[in-house]
C-alpha cells in the first residue's frame, strides 16, 4: 500500500508526498516551492519528482530540492524537456515506472498545457491519480495551451479510471468550482453535498482532496457534457457536441465570480 499526504504551497497550491508503506521510498509530486516540503519531510529523503507540467507554480521547487537530494531523479513529459530545470528523465503516455512497490503510469492528458501528464498510482487495490492542473475537483484547468477536444478527451480518460481511485490535483479551488457547478445544476443533489462536505473541511481548515472518480462522476461538470441542465444553462441545445459544452462551460468559468 501507500500513503498521500498534501503538502500546502504558495496561496493555493499542493504539492504531495508519496510514500510507500512497505519500503518507505518516496516521490514528491509539484513541488511549487522547497520550504513546506522540507518541512513536511519528516525524515523522509524524496527519491523522485514527479511533475505534471511546466507552470512555475508546479516546479519552483525542483532545482532547490535537487540542490538538498542530488541523487533524485525529475521525472516529466518529453513534452516539457527543456522547460523544467532541473529533469533528469523524460516519460510519455503509457510509461511506467516504481515508487517502491508502487507502479506509476503515466497518462497524457492535454489541455491546460499540451505536454499535461497525469501520475497513476497503484498498489494492492488502491488507486489514486495526480491530475495536475488539468482536473480539479469539480472542474477543470483553463486551456492556456490545448483546445476542448483535447480537455474532452482528457477528463474522460481520468473519470475512466476505476470509481474509488482517488483524485489530488494541483489546487484547492474546490468551494469556487462546486459554486459554478450549482449554478449549472441547481438540483444536482450530488453537488449540494459536495459544497455542505467541502464547507466543513474548509471550516476546520483542511484540504478538500482527495476525491473519487464516482464522486467526479456526479458533481464536475466538465465531465457531465450529457446533462440536460448544464447545457440550458449555457444556453446550449441537445443537439450540441459533447466539445461544444466543455468549450462554453470552460468560457463561462473563465468569467465567473
Amino acid at each position: 500500500m501507500f500513503t498521500v499526504e498534501p503538502i500546502a504551497c504558495l496561496r493555493d497550491n499542493y504539492a504531495y508526498w508519496l510514500t510507500c508503506g512497505r519500503t518507505g521510498v518516496t516521490a514528491v509530486v509539484d513541488p511549487s516551492e522547497v520550504d513546506p516540503v522540507l518541512a513536511s519531510a519528516k525524515g523522509r529523503e524524496p527519491a523522485l519528482v514527479l511533475c505534471t507540467h511546466h507552470h512555475l507554480d508546479h516546479v519552483g521547487g525542483v532545482p532547490g530540492l535537487t540542490a538538498k537530494f542530488p541523487r533524485m531523479k525529475v521525472i516529466a513529459s518529453s513534452y516539457d524537456n527543456g522547460r523544467i530545470d532541473g529533469q533528469t528523465d523524460s516519460v510519455s503516455d503509457g510509461d511506467r515506472f516504481s515508487v517502491g512497490d508502487v507502479t506509476v503510469e503515466v497518462m497524457l492528458v492535454p489541455g491546460h498545457t499540451l505536454g499535461a501528464i497525469a501520475f497513476v498510482a497503484r498498489a494492492g487495490e488502491r488507486t489514486a491519480v495526480f491530475t495536475g492542473d488539468t482536473m480539479f475537483l469539480a472542474g477543470c484547468g483553463r486551456l492556456f495551451e490545448g483546445t476542448p477536444a483535447d480537455m474532452h478527451r482528457s477528463l474522460q480518460r481520468i473519470v475512466s479510471l476505476p470509481a474509488d481511485t482517488q483524485i489530488y490535483c494541483g489546487h484547492e479551488y474546490t468551494a469556487d468550482n462546486l459554486r459554478f457547478a450549482a449554478m449549472l445544476e441547481p438540483s444536482n443533489e450530488a453537488i449540494a453535498r459536495a459544497v455542505a462536505r467541502t464547507s466543513d473541511l474548509r471550516a476546520r481548515g483542511l484540504p478538500t482532496v482527495p476525491h473519487s472518480v464516482a464522486e467526479e462522476r456526479e458533481i464536475n461538470p466538465f465531465v457531465r457534457p450529457q446533462s440536460a441542465d448544464l447545457r440550458k444553462n449555457l444556453g446550449l441545445g441537445l443537439g450540441s457536441s459533447d466539445v461544444d459544452v466543455i468549450g462554453a462551460a470552460r468560457e463561462a468559468k473563465n468569467s465567473f465570480r
